[in-house]
């Protein structure tokens, strides 16, 4: 399972201006719950229980809040940048502004855990955590996200 095949660029939300990492949470939930049917205070209630466990906070100015979901049938991602960094108990204590919701079904195989891990890995490449900071679109930020090639039209910007 690839990283395109969890969060689609309608799921990509630039400029996002939450009041704190409560709020923050509550607007990803908002946006996930039209977009899977999931009621978003079930969303931010699994979302508040894993960050219970330890901030999802990877560092350098990026999280990743992730939880399993009871009744979802697949996979769910959404990718938010930030208009300004947010407070997220991140492990640096440096506040986040580059943020990747990850939903996934209850029993979840292996296959779906494997997509967590691509995105963190994909958020730990320098290059390409600064292109997500300057993307001037939502179709440039989920390319660079899911690693796509460039579309014709953007290649010369």
């Amino acid at each position: 399972m690839e990283i395109s095949d969890v969060i689609s660029v309608e799921d990509v939300v630039l400029d996002l201006q939450p009041e704190g990492k409560t709020r923050l949470l509550k607007a990803l939930a908002a946006h996930a719950s039209r977009r899977t049917g999931c009621p978003a205070a079930e969303i931010t209630s699994v979302l508040a229980a894993r960050e219970k466990l330890g901030s999802t906070g990877l560092g350098q100015g990026v999280a990743i809040p992730h939880a399993r979901m009871r009744g979802l049938q697949r996979p769910y991602g959404a990718f938010a940048r930030l208009a300004a960094p947010c407070p997220f108990e991140a492990i640096d204590d440096r506040d986040v502004d580059l943020v990747v919701l990850l939903l996934l079904p209850e029993a979840s195989p292996q296959e779906h855990l494997n997509v967590l891990a691509k995105i963190a890995r994909r958020l730990r490449d320098a290059e390409v955590v600064m292109r997500l900071r300057k993307a001037d679109n939502a179709e440039t930020a989920h390319r660079l996200l899911t690693d796509l090639p460039p579309l014709k039209s953007s290649a010369a910007a």
